[in-house]
């Protein structure tokens, strides 16, 4: 199979892209606007109320970030035009039938013109409520689905998933679908249906007994983590999203499907410009509070692989594998990480930060460096628990004992303290299966697609998807800590 010329595929599609203001889903506007101008047009869907909101969250949320400097330096006063041309902001809602677009005329059109689908819709939050992550990550994903379906044109649907769909499995995981009902414990099978029933069964149970709206999220949080763990996920996050590749699987019939599963996706590699980076990322969390001198332990298992991507790579990838797909690829789910021919550990990334951090201090609000010491590594959950017990909670204890003697005088400092702490613990948690995760993500699919691609595609050097390229040393210490540092700190 040849693929022959990326750009030529491109050139003149029209695409819809979902969760248009996320992370990835704007790497891969600006990217394909900048190398292929000729792409026909973008419809970009965004949740607001109505096209003026939307068109607002397009220009504040998308075009207006740093991400679209080269574009913009490249179009100079004529970008407001390009943009213009090429991009159409649809306000609507995936967890909605139809994508939520009450716009008639607009939806006919878009039913008639578009050509592919993305859906980087996604809400990534690992304790989401249980109620939101199944209607944008499980139903969201059938509505994406129904939508594509109903497009004239559809060469395919490219849904973008995570790699930890995987839940907590060891050893080599494989590029393999999720079957319908399929659960990761007990015998029991997931009936989507009945979960969505659960959920209103739950919101109606709570707001007849006159919850309060905070303790409802709350409740819908834990609810969200029980099932999750019930069958055999360990957060509501990956659970929703595995329900939702097993819809699509289930109910995808004869549209080709591709489905996407990056890892820990990490700043920009190369393009547009290496480093850049929006929100604070999964390993990003320890990187930003150690630089500022709030984390002072590293929790790592001894055979633990942290599998980082840079954004840049994961989308060139999707571009290479939806030109495959078009030329009648079979292959349908893509792993995208590094952890099986590239690997990076947390004892590398303890040091990578240790020594990027004590060269270049963080400079704080009072325009002091913060100096940051070593740290330990605490290589067990019941070591971090002793740790935490030491350093914080006996300590919170006696000051929870001074000040009752004291008749609450240190109250709302106890308060403050004991809130960080649980939250601190409720994390620790929550990451704890990526900490010490050991699992490694076979990428054959992959790696045959990266052959096919260097030996018959025209323009190889600028999807460049190839994790084995990467010095892992080089771009923590001179691309992404500098690039959190520039953008999230």
């Amino acid at each position: 199979m040849e693929l022959g010329s990326i750009l030529q595929f491109l050139e003149n599609k029209t695409i819809l892209v979902t969760g248009a203001t996320g992370y990835l889903a704007k790497i891969f506007v600006e990217k394909i606007l900048r190398v292929q101008p000729n792409v026909k047009k973008f419809y970009l869907l965004l949740r607001a109320a109505d096209a003026k909101s939307a068109t607002e969250r397009l220009r504040d949320e998308v075009i207006g970030k740093d991400l679209f400097r080269v574009l913009r330096e490249k179009h100079g006063a004529g970008l407001h035009s390009f943009i213009s041309e090429k991009v159409t902001p649809v306000p609507g809602d995936i967890s909605c039938e139809d994508l939520g677009v009450k716009d008639s005329s607009l939806k006919d059109e878009m039913w008639r013109e578009i050509d592919v689908v993305l859906n980087f819709a996604a809400t990534t939050n690992f304790d989401e409520r249980y109620d939101v992550a199944l209607g944008i990550n499980t139903l969201g994903a059938l509505h994406v689905l129904n939508f594509a379906k109903k497009c004239v044109k559809i060469k395919m649907l490219v849904h973008v998933s995570t790699a930890y769909v995987c839940g907590e499995d060891a050893g080599l995981i494989l590029e393999r679908p999720y079957h319908m009902g399929m659960a990761k414990r007990g015998d029991e099978k997931i009936d989507v249906n009945f979960e969505k029933k659960m959920v209103q069964e739950k919101i109606n149970e709570l707001k007849l007994e006159d919850v309060p709206e905070k303790e409802i999220t709350s409740a819908m949080k834990d609810f969200g983590i029980e099932r999750a763990r019930l069958f055999g996920w360990p957060n509501t996050y990956v659970f929703t999203k595995a329900m939702g590749e097993m819809l699509l699987v289930n109910f995808k019939d004869s549209l080709p499907l591709l489905i996407i599963r990056p890892t820990m996706v990490a700043s920009t590699y190369k393009e547009p410009f290496p480093g850049w980076i929006e929100g604070v990322r999964t390993i990003d969390s320890v990187i930003v509070g150690y630089g500022k001198g709030r984390v002072t332990c590293f929790i790592s298992g001894p055979r633990s692989t942290i599998d980082v991507i840079p954004a840049d790579m994961v989308v060139n990838a999707i571009i290479v594998a939806m030109v495959a797909r078009a030329k009648q690829h079979s292959e349908i789910i893509y792993h995208l990480g590094s952890s099986f021919r590239n690997p990076v550990n947390m004892s590398n990334l303890h040091d990578f930060t240790f020594r990027y951090f004590s060269e270049h201090p963080w400079i704080n609000k009072e325009g002091e460096s913060v100096k940051i010491g070593k740290g330990i590594v605490l290589s067990s959950m019941a070591k971090f628990y002793t740790y935490m017990a030491i350093r914080f909670l006996l300590p919170l204890k006696a000051l929870q004992l001074f000040n009752i003697l004291l008749f609450k005088k240190y109250q709302d400092v106890y308060t403050v303290l004991d809130r960080k702490v649980k939250l601190v613990m409720r994390l620790a948690d929550l990451y704890k299966p990526y900490v010490f995760f050991e699992g490694i993500f076979d990428d054959l699919n992959s790696e045959k697609l990266r052959i096919i691609s260097k030996e018959t595609c025209q323009e190889t050097d600028i999807f460049d998807f190839d994790a084995m390229n990467i010095d892992w040393e080089d771009y923590m210490i001179n691309v992404h800590i500098p690039g959190l540092v520039k953008y999230v700190m």
